[in-house]
């Protein structure tokens, strides 16, 4: 099966950080479109998404007008709050074929900046 740059860029990524993944700690995927993002908590022992946030909610939708990087900072703000709830402080952080540049950087700044760690 040949697949196409976008796939094995998320392949490439996500295989290694399966490789490395140790039991307690779990992967934060995080997933951007044109106006959106979104990110979850994925126990990979299990195949379970444990948490989740998206700009797309109720609450966050009916903010006034937010540009994206403030939706990013929201998004990220709010499912480390979760995180805590449930005592997850240590993660891996799943980019997938993002660069870490612009909404994907301040998303993971933002979760440092809320006591995760990765």
């Amino acid at each position: 099966m040949k697949l196409n740059t976008h796939e094995r860029k998320k392949f490439r990524t996500r295989n290694k950080l399966k490789k490395v993944s140790k039991i307690g700690r779990f992967r934060l995927s995080v997933s951007r479109s044109l106006k959106n993002i979104s990110a979850q908590i994925i126990d990979d022992q299990k195949n379970i998404t444990l948490l989740s946030a998206s700009s797309t909610e109720k609450d966050v939708k009916s903010m006034n007008k937010l540009n994206k990087t403030e939706l990013s900072k929201i998004v990220a703000e709010k499912i480390a709050k979760k995180a805590q709830e449930k005592k997850i402080t240590k993660i891996y952080f799943d980019r997938s074929v993002y660069k870490y540049h612009g909404r994907v950087k301040i998303f993971a700044e933002t979760l440092r900046k809320n006591g995760m760690e990765f």
